[in-house]
């Protein structure tokens, strides 16, 4: 059982860090800051927890006990990387980034589109 169990820990701690070597590359190779944000995003959330988990389950198996900090850590990482990510490109959007010239449809432009004129709707009725 325990070579088992340090096998599946080497496993995930090896696809951890494979995913996090390609959201290296594709931070360098992908062409404008949204897509770099989901490869950014995509590596905390997948990678990392990967990684993590590995290491939660060899200290599981060669102390014989569950490492609390661990689980906390791996739930605060993949609660909070896509919240980031998503507040990242939001960010970028709504401050002029263009999109990459190749991108086929921009979502986010008829929602800010509606929502500005019941934001400034809002607004005047705050200011009474």
């Amino acid at each position: 059982m325990k070579n088992a169990g340090e096998l599946l820990a080497a496993v995930l701690v090896l696809v951890g860090a494979v995913i996090c070597g390609i959201s290296a590359f594709g931070l360098v190779r992908l062409p404008d800051v949204y897509l770099r944000s989901h490869a950014a995003t995509k590596s905390a959330t997948l990678g990392v927890v990967g990684v993590l988990a590995g290491a939660f389950i060899l200290d599981w198996i060669s102390s014989g006990t569950a490492s609390f900090k661990l689980l906390l850590v791996i739930g605060f990482v993949f609660i909070t990387s896509p919240v980031a990510g998503h507040l990242n490109g939001r960010a970028a959007y709504r401050s002029g980034v263009p999109l990459w010239e190749n991108s086929v449809r921009d979502e986010l432009k008829p929602v800010l589109a509606q929502a500005e004129p019941e934001q400034t709707a809002a607004a005047e009725r705050d200011q009474r």
